[in-house]
């Protein structure tokens, strides 16, 4: 078993310790199973997480063991991995966290045991001012997957009656995301709030699948909870490309409206993505070419009495 490893990415040389170290045990895959699926998907990971403060969750021990959510570049990175700093009011503390502007800092945080990545929606130049909108369609326990293929069509109607461009996504997980670039000149409570409105219509139009109710426990266990939410301050995503901490290394895939009806997200793994990525490319590749105004949707809440919060 190799101790350590050195990589050529791009410009730089990165370390990789313990390379076959099992992180994810419902096939075995490694530690460098995961440096190689982020190699693979290189632009998009990139594009996806560049400038932008970027939480990481790692496991240090493989997804079986401990999970750290950390904001903090540690001591000792190289001198080359940039970063940004972030000031939290509440703590009155601030943070550097990292910035990916290049591959190898993503292969440089899986090698310090990162398997997901979480982006801001803002970025390094003004990072109080979001450049994209996140709808996140969040089955509650006894949500069947049809529902969630059901609202994204609402979404996407939503979308385009507005004439707006969404990049759907999986989660990883059981839901779906859906971002959008808008310009940057609004605030977080700001975006929270027009999320908030876009949210209420897609409620209005499939009443008997979605909810907006603020608290889980008021919430029907069998329907979706579009999370405006995730538009807050200092809440963040799996971006897309991020590997997923389950024992399946299952992925946020971007996709295209035209899968919704057939995606199964269990099906996008570290194992499969690669060859879709070659085949495809980054479905993502578009999503900077045009920012969008917020204006209708903030017109949406100030017609519905929606306040910020």
């Amino acid at each position: 078993m190799a101790s350590a490893i050195e990589l050529e990415v791009g410009d730089r040389t990165v370390r990789v310790s313990n390379p076959d170290r099992v992180y994810f045990p419902a096939r075995g895959e490694t530690k460098l199973d995961l440096v190689n699926y982020y190699l693979s998907v290189g632009d998009g990971i990139v594009r996806a997480l560049r400038e932008r403060p970027c939480m990481m969750h790692r496991f240090p021990s493989g997804v079986s063991g401990e999970k750290v959510h950390q904001k903090r570049v540690p001591n000792g990175a190289p001198p080359w991995l940039e970063t940004v700093r972030i000031h939290f009011p509440r703590y009155n503390r601030h943070a550097y966290e990292l910035c990916v502007t290049e591959l190898a800092s993503v292969i440089w945080a899986v090698q310090m045991s990162t398997v997901e990545f979480h982006p801001w929606n803002s970025r390094r130049a003004d990072t109080e001012s979001p450049d994209e909108w996140r709808i996140d369609l969040d089955p509650m326990p006894d949500c069947p997957f049809t529902r969630v293929r059901e609202v994204a069509h609402v979404v996407h109607e939503v979308l385009d009656e507005l004439g707006i461009a969404g990049y759907p996504k999986t989660s990883g997980g059981k839901g779906l995301h859906v971002y959008v670039r808008i310009e940057p000149r609004w605030g977080f409570q700001e975006v929270r709030r027009a999320a908030l409105a876009f949210a209420k219509e897609v409620e209005r139009r499939a009443p008997d699948d979605v909810t907006t109710t603020w608290w889980r426990k008021d919430r029907d266990p069998a329907m979706l909870f579009v999370d405006y939410n995730q538009n807050a301050r200092d809440h963040t995503i799996a971006s897309a490309y991020s590997v997923r901490g389950n024992p399946e290394a299952t992925v946020s895939t971007p996709i295209t409206w035209d899968e919704i009806d057939d995606v199964d997200p269990r099906d996008f793994t570290i194992a499969t993505v690669p060859e879709r990525f070659a085949k495809l490319g980054d479905l993502h590749a578009t999503i900077d070419d045009r920012a969008h105004s917020l204006e209708p949707l903030l017109e949406w809440a100030d017609r519905d009495g929606l306040k910020e919060e």
